[in-house]
């Protein structure tokens, strides 16, 4: 499954076991049932895109969790790296920790130029499918709007 290339809209989202900066082992599997996941891969903590990005997601978390979902960044950051980035900018949402970048390859998010690592946000509804799939490495803000507006869809969608 190693550098196929990103999950399309309505496959299932594999599953992963990663540590988050608060020392918890977080699955996806976790919130099946229970919550819309927006899974944001992002390059580096504390970079100038990757900040703006996270400080992105930060600023509409509350229009998430409202609109009944999860949000979580994944990184190859170690988790302690994890803990000083979301203690420095006040991030609410759970950093993941994908050291080697298994999980990242089998969402087939990939690096840019084969160097700098890839930026890719996921909408994963409550049955565990990709409803939603963003990737832009220059737009790093644009990936909050998006994903929102897919939460907002899919949640309307449930309560029918």
């Amino acid at each position: 499954m190693f550098g196929r290339s990103t999950l399309s809209v309505g496959e299932a989202a594999p599953d992963f076991n990663l540590l988050s900066q608060r020392g918890e082992v977080v699955r996806l599997s976790d919130f099946r049932g229970k919550k819309t996941v927006v899974l944001f891969f992002y390059p580096k903590d504390d970079t100038p895109g990757c900040t703006a990005e996270s400080c992105s997601f930060r600023d509409r978390h509350d229009a998430f969790v409202e609109a009944g979902a999860e949000v979580l960044g994944v990184s190859a950051d170690p988790a302690e790296s994890h803990q000083r980035f979301a203690e420095k900018h006040r991030l609410p949402m759970t950093l993941l920790s994908d050291p080697g970048g298994e999980t990242a390859a089998r969402y087939g998010v990939k690096p840019l130029l084969g160097l700098l690592p890839g930026r890719v946000t996921f909408v994963i509804d409550r049955d565990g499918i990709v409803r939603h799939a963003f990737s832009s490495q220059l737009r790093a803000t644009r990936h909050v709007d998006e994903a929102l507006s897919v939460v907002r869809q899919l949640e309307a969608s449930q309560r029918g």
